[in-house]
This record gives structure tokens, sequence and C-alpha cells, in this order.
């Protein structure tokens, strides 16, 4: 992959494509470009391209500490009704689905701050190891914006469980490592300095797989997870977070 991305660091490995959020001076905030250089990688883990594996990181302390809220604030007021905001959901959205139905079993390498949209990539990639000194929260209602970024909610619910995802919504309380595993929200927790090697525990046996048996047990995952659902509310994502951001904005405006 030889293209020059600004926002990320990918590094092709044979097999394994690293692909690096590259802002750590904004704590790797999510902002358009990271979305649009995504959507680039992502795009061509649909097609035959070799890679097996793709690992997601974050550049320095913290892995994403969430949404670039003030890319939302530009947004809104070089366009007050939200469509520009509107089209910035929606990219977040086919993030998220990128990750989850790409051909390559894409792993979450977390450290530090794993804070509201950060969360959110994370949750989509198929497997998710952290440092013990990762810290989780969901800031959206604090913050005045509905949980609706990327469809993440109900694949947060679907991998956790409703009781206890309601009640760190609700308070915006933060969690640590050892309280992510519980939930299921990582699959392993070591010291920072193993984070490495417990993706290398992991990506030796992948690359060992069948592809086309690789492939084919994520898609039926993915179905088996979408039969839960009687339709897709996510596809709603993108006007409710733009309305009431849109409306809040117009609040104080007034």
């Amino acid at each position: 992959m030889v293209e020059d991305f600004k926002a990320l660091r990918v590094i092709p490995e044979g097999p394994v494509l690293r692909v690096e959020l590259n802002s750590p001076e904004t704590g790797n905030a999510v902002s358009g470009l990271i979305l649009d250089e995504l959507l680039a990688v992502l795009g061509t883990l649909q097609d035959e391209t070799g890679v097996r594996v793709l690992i997601l990181s974050g550049a320095g302390p913290d892995f994403c500490l969430g949404g670039d809220r003030r890319e939302f604030g530009e947004l809104l007021a070089a366009d007050p009704g939200g469509a520009e905001l509107r089209v910035l959901a929606n990219k977040a959205r086919r993030v998220c689905d990128a990750l989850a139905t790409a051909n390559a079993v894409t792993v979450a390498r977390l450290q530090g701050g794993v804070i509201g949209a950060g969360m959110a990539l994370a949750l989509f990639c198929d497997l998710r190891a952290g440092a013990d000194n990762c810290r989780f929260r969901m800031p959206e209602l604090a913050l005045g914006m509905p949980p609706a970024w990327g469809g993440a909610l109900p694949r947060l619910l679907n991998e956790t469980g409703a009781a206890r995802i309601r009640e760190l919504i609700l308070t915006g309380a933060s969690f640590d490592a050892a309280k992510a595993a519980e939930l299921s929200i990582l699959h392993k927790v070591v010291a920072e300095e193993e984070l490495d090697d417990a993706i290398r525990q992991w990506t030796k046996p992948l690359l060992r797989r069948s592809p086309v048996a690789l492939r084919t047990a994520k898609v039926m995952m993915n179905a088996y997870a979408g039969a839960n659902r009687l339709a897709d509310a996510t596809l709603f994502d993108a006007e409710l977070m733009t309305s009431v951001l849109a409306a809040a904005a117009s609040d104080r405006r007034v």
C-alpha cells in the first residue's frame, strides 16, 4: 500500500497490515480526514489483497480520545442545518461497518484513553487486546450528544449485554481494563510492553487458517448477530446525532 496518508501510519508486513491513528497531538481524535483515510485503507480489504490480519492502533499515550469536537463545531457553524455533520456521521458508520465486514481479521491494539468514537472503532474490530493502563468512557450524554456514533450502540449491547451498558451510558462513568474485560469489551488485558506479544499470539494461528474459512466465519458471526435485531435502527444514527447537535447549537444562538 503506497498511498501517502496524513492522519494514519500504514505499514504492510506481508499478510499483516498495521494501521495506526497518527495524530497523537489531538489524542488521535477522529476527524473527517481520519475517516476518509480509514475508508481508503479498509476499502482495499474487500478485494483479494493477501492481507489476512489488520491491526488497528493509536500513536502516543492514548488509542483515541473520541470524536473531533472542534470539527463538529466548525461544521455546524458553517452549516447550521447540519448537512456536513450528517456526511461526517455517515462516514463514521461506513468505517465501522468496514471494520466488521473486512475480509481480514481486524484486531484492536489499545492503550491509554479509549473514549467515545475511539471505543466504537475498537468495538467493531474482531479481537481487542488492551494494556492494563486503558481507561474507557462513553461521554456522549455529558457532551449533549446521543450515543449514535458509527452504529456502535447495538454492537456494544450485543457484545456485552444491556443492563451494564445502560448504566455506563447514562452515568458516563469511566472504567478500567479489568472492567472492560469483564464486560467482554476486551478479550485480553496485559502490561503495555506485552501488547505486541499478545497480538502475535493471535496472529500466528490466524495466518495458518484457510482465508476462505476465516471470511466465511466472519460472515456467519455477523449474520447471526444481525439476526438478533428486527430492524437496523443504526441507519438513523447520523440523523439523530445531527439533529440533536444542531438543535443544541441553535439554542445557544438564541
